[in-house]
């Protein structure tokens, strides 16, 4: 008997979100409803992340100056994945916010540690600590020394405008990382070239690739990846609403998938794009990019290793 492949649906099999930035992670109107007040909706006027980080800046930043929502952020991206029935969780926090708002390291991991614990204590939570490429490496070591003695993120991520500085800039602050056991992920590709995703894995000698669908521009890269495993953990609606791609049927990942690169589906940012896994396995689904069992294949591969008991088949 067919399936009847709805929303409801999508949200009922247990997923992975391996692209999430914490604060801007859950939906827009658990922030508006819990504070009484609207947020002007994201929009785009031309390709690049100007725009959004413009947003941040004039729209969202000024929020964090209200009582409690630092918490209210982290609470929301929690309530946000366990309504998207996600079991596998990397989420990232900006090693610099603590600094710039006046939270401190041992603040910020004990909000995160509550809302896992209170909303959803069934969820992998694998906390990630993200860096601007905007800013310098000297700045970033500054921000991530608080952390060290937290022994609690499992992960970074590199992120923001991709043309900022060469990529080798942060060499060093990855082999710090890798020394200290963490899984090394980096935006490249978001906007980027094919060569730069390639340059970006061998640079940082990263584990994933977040984005990376600039890849899609080229066999010899896109075989490179397969061949040495690296995944791509993609955000489809992201990359829409960012001008990078213009429609879900027209959207990379499809290339990326024929050429034997590992993908993964992924939020990025709920509260500003709107959609959650689920969302995007649905219109990836209805607009023919996918078969379901395709997307079983892409959906086990972000739960790879991760509660296999749990692994159900969407057929």
């Amino acid at each position: 008997m067919q399936k009847h492949f709805d929303i409801g649906y999508f949200r009922s099999l247990p997923k992975s979100d391996l692209h999430n930035h914490c604060l801007l992670g859950g939906k827009r109107a658990v922030i508006e409803k819990h504070f009484g007040r609207k947020l002007a909706a994201f929009k785009a006027n031309q390709p690049g992340i100007e725009d959004l980080n413009r947003w941040i800046g004039k729209v969202y930043r000024p929020f964090f100056e209200l009582p409690g929502a630092f918490e209210k952020g982290v609470e929301a991206a929690f309530i946000q994945a366990k309504t998207d029935g996600v079991i596998k969780l990397e989420m990232s926090i900006d090693v610099s916010f603590g600094l710039l708002h006046q939270i401190p390291a041992k603040k910020v991991v004990d909000t995160l540690k509550h809302y896992h614990r209170t909303v959803a204590p069934e969820i992998d939570f694998r906390p990630e600590l993200g860096f601007s490429r905007s800013k310098s490496l000297r700045t970033l070591l500054r921000c991530f020394d608080p952390y060290l003695d937290c022994h609690y993120f499992e992960s970074i991520d590199l992120y923001d405008d991709e043309s900022a500085q060469p990529v080798a800039n942060f060499r060093e602050l990855y082999r710090f990382a890798r020394n200290q056991g963490m899984k090394c992920k980096a935006h490249a590709g978001e906007f980027g070239s094919a060569d730069s995703v390639k340059e970006t894995v061998e640079t940082l000698e990263l584990d994933a690739v977040q984005h990376g669908i600039g890849a899609a521009d080229s066999p010899g890269v896109m075989k490179w990846l397969a061949d040495h495993n690296i995944q791509l953990n993609i955000c489809p609606t992201s990359n829409i609403k960012l001008k990078r791609v213009r429609s879900f049927k027209t959207h990379p990942i499809r290339i990326l998938f024929d050429h034997g690169v590992k993908v993964t589906v992924n939020t990025d940012d709920a509260l500003v794009f709107g959609d959650g896994v689920s969302e995007q396995f649905l219109k990836l689904f209805r607009a023919h990019v996918f078969t379901a069992g395709e997307l079983e294949i892409i959906r086990k591969n972000g739960l790879e290793s991760t509660h296999p008991e749990r692994v159900v088949k969407i057929i």
